[in-house]
């Protein structure tokens, strides 16, 4: 099926992290498409991270309402897809909505994991890869469903994650910042079990900062403000330089403003993925979740976590003492910034 497609519509995954750990897969489908139009139908909270990214030509912003309610503007979009007269759809997204509105939009080819009990609407059910079939991270996921679907021969199991033209959104963020940052993002989308505690971060931060002459930068989407603010007028207390970009922040300013930070601290989120893709020295403090198939990628990014026997557990809250984020220390992550910046700079 290699290099046989003209118009390729990629239906993108609905969070951030899950976006990012996709790029390799869109980055090896443009290396073996060089021909083709590749279009990226995305939310909007996830749409800013694909417009500087030589796979992607387009981004097709998709704003329908989940479930029947917006079934009527699913219809829509899948008529003005129809009108564009895609070869193929790929799939990223495992959700059945995803390949009904493929079908919908009459695009011949349509490609995706055969789950959600939607395979009958795909012309490529691809088998879901069982346990132990692919390396454990998450982005094999994705180049797993490119390979079985021949779009692609084979993958490296040892590549980092890396995000495009990331000097060009460094001097972006420079002319804003224009100094020396910190960044910090104190929040999880998907549960408290998945945060570390904020004044342990306003802790840490404030430490590092004193000790590398910078200011510090907090990010957070707009459902974790409150998180932020109180992170950052911690640091400001403490007498240390900081800006609040909490809820204020689209996806693409983000990614600019990230990419000038001299070094990241933050839980395993969006913003962990988004930091580390972008080369930027990353400390990540994890307990709930598994490293090993979620975490950052690349010699430029350190994981600490506190070994307990319930972790990673995998669950949105603690049932019981959140014992594994309340195990790991201010001092541990400044420990690893130290060493992972020290190594940066040589």
């Amino acid at each position: 099926m290699e290099n046989r497609f003209r118009r390729i519509l990629v239906r993108a995954t609905n969070w951030v992290g899950d976006a990012v750990m996709s790029v390799p897969a869109l980055q090896a489908l443009r290396e073996h498409n060089p021909q083709a139009r590749i279009s990226i139908l995305a939310r909007p909270w996830v749409a800013g991270l694909y417009g500087r990214e030589a796979f992607c030509d387009e981004v097709i912003p998709y704003e329908a309402p989940r479930g029947w309610q917006g079934l009527h503007e699913k219809r829509r979009v899948a008529a003005e897809l129809r009108g564009r007269k895609f070869d193929c759809a790929l799939l990223l997204q495992n959700a059945f909505e995803a390949a009904a509105m493929a079908r919908w939009a009459g695009i011949p080819i349509r490609l995706g994991y055969d789950r959600d009990a939607r395979g009958w609407l795909l012309t490529h059910p691809i088998a879901v890869p069982g346990a132990g079939e692919i390396p454990k991270h998450q982005r094999f996921y994705y180049l797993e469903l490119l390979k079985r679907a021949k779009l692609i021969p084979a993958y490296e199991d040892n590549a980092a994650i890396r995000l495009g033209a990331t000097r060009a959104a460094a001097e972006r963020g420079h002319l804003r910042l224009q100094d020396t940052f910190i960044g910090v993002s104190p929040g999880a989308a998907y549960g408290g079990a998945k945060r570390w505690l904020p004044e342990r971060f306003a802790e840490a931060a404030v430490a590092i900062a004193r000790e590398r002459g910078a200011h510090v930068a907090v990010f957070g989407s707009k459902e974790e403000a409150d998180i932020c603010r109180a992170v950052y007028e911690a640091i400001e207390r403490a007498g240390v330089a900081c800006q609040n970009f909490g809820g204020v922040t689209p996806l693409d300013e983000f990614v600019e403003l990230a990419a000038a930070c001299e070094l990241f601290l933050t839980n395993d989120s969006g913003a962990m993925h988004v930091a580390s893709a972008l080369g930027v020295p990353t400390v990540v403090v994890f307990g709930a979740t598994d490293d090993a198939a979620t975490g950052p990628t690349g010699e430029w990014s350190r994981v600490v976590r506190h070994a307990v026997k319930c972790s990673p557990c995998l669950l949105r809250e603690c049932p019981i003492d959140h014992r594994c984020m309340t195990g790991v220390a201010a001092s541990d992550v400044v420990e690893a910034a130290r060493g992972l910046v020290g190594i940066k700079r040589k």
